[in-house]
């Protein structure tokens, strides 16, 4: 999505204090062993500090373990659909500009991320959530060709957008 696009959007978008219900919302938590991940890491950061005192050590063990779980919960994005919306993340675009909404999982999901991925695309990409929604742009003032982003549910999200595609095993192109 173009800067210029992005301001577009924002400026018209719903407020999301007093905006319409979400139809559909996902939050694209990390995966299990990120979680294990950050705890030993912010656990690790406590060994400097316990051959200057126990106490210390325990303490900055749990503000260490604390700040990398903030960052976590922080930095994951949501995916929500409302009445003509799609938020992914901090992007928005008016589902009146989107043509062509296709999920795909397995085979299909690396086509789109590797050989079919297109890098002036927005994407919201999870590694570890495997199955994709490709969005195609249409508005004409927007550079974007579509946007991938990644959902534990595609086909509540093709519900949501109002796509009657099935959720693609094999590659498929917007050409």
């Amino acid at each position: 999505m173009s800067d210029e696009s992005a301001k577009s959007a924002e400026a018209s978008s719903p407020d999301a204090g007093s905006g319409p219900a979400p139809i559909y919302r996902e939050k694209l938590w990390p995966a299990w062993w990120l979680w294990v991940a950050g705890v030993l890491l912010g656990a690790s950061i406590s060994l400097i500090f316990f051959p200057i005192s126990v106490t210390f050590g325990v303490l900055t063990m749990f503000i260490g373990i604390g700040l990398v779980i903030l960052g976590l919960v922080l930095t994951t994005p949501t995916l929500e659909v409302t009445p003509g919306w799609l938020r992914v993340g901090r992007a928005r675009i008016q589902t009146e500009h989107l043509g062509r909404i296709v999920a795909h999982r397995g085979d299909a999901a690396r086509e789109q991320l590797g050989p079919g991925f297109d890098a002036s695309s927005y994407q919201c990409i999870r590694g570890w959530i495997n199955p994709v929604v490709t969005a195609q742009v249409i508005d004409p003032r927007d550079a974007t060709p579509y946007w991938i982003f990644s959902t534990r549910k595609p086909n509540a999200v093709l519900s949501a957008l109002g796509s009657g595609e099935p959720v693609q095993e094999h590659g498929v192109s917007f050409e």
